[in-house]
């Protein structure tokens, strides 16, 4: 009898014991933030900027950590292209990071108008353009089966950037899978 007694104690004790550690812990408090090491350069700046013509016009708003597959990105925030009579959106995605493009052109075709500002880069192929660069970052199915998957309005698109018209209002992104 006693022996189960002091089973009975030293589990009631073990309880107490957990849930006052778990009422002590204050999960109000928030972790430190990371400190970037020796190869990241991150950019925190979100201000608006003047125009600069080699880059596009900076509109402020979001920015990308420069990490893995964004690490040779030429744009970390949302941009602003051209002057042209169409407009068009265009979101890129790699990593969970996301910049988006608008792209003011007198192109017609969305492919065309994100190779007009060096936004993207390709190899023809019997299908079309094969995409292996957006935004300065390489994707190859060869080296490590990623690709750049073009959607528009939210759907897998059945046409290749090349072929696709510009229509207004419409929302195109471009997303590295692997």
């Amino acid at each position: 009898m006693k022996t189960i007694i002091k089973s009975t104690l030293s589990i009631v004790l073990a309880l107490l014991l957990v849930l006052c550690v778990v009422a002590c812990d204050d999960s109000s408090e928030q972790a430190p933030a990371p400190t970037p090491d020796a190869n990241t350069t991150e950019t925190t700046d979100t201000t608006p900027t003047t125009p600069d013509p080699n880059t596009g016009n900076e509109d402020g708003g979001n920015t990308v950590t420069k990490t893995g597959v964004w690490t040779n990105a030429k744009h970390l925030k949302n941009m602003t292209f051209g002057e042209g009579a169409k407009t068009l959106s265009v979101v890129v995605k790699a990593e969970n990071q996301s910049v988006t493009f608008t792209i003011k052109t007198d192109k017609t075709t969305v492919g065309a108008a994100l190779m007009e500002h060096d936004l993207l880069e390709g190899e023809d192929s019997q299908f079309g353009l094969y995409i292996k660069k957006v935004n300065g970052m390489l994707a190859d199915y060869d080296v490590d089966k990623s690709y750049w998957a073009f959607y528009v309005d939210g759907a897998y698109s059945n046409s290749g950037v090349d072929t696709t018209d510009i229509v207004e209002g419409a929302t195109y992104s471009l997303e590295y899978t692997k």
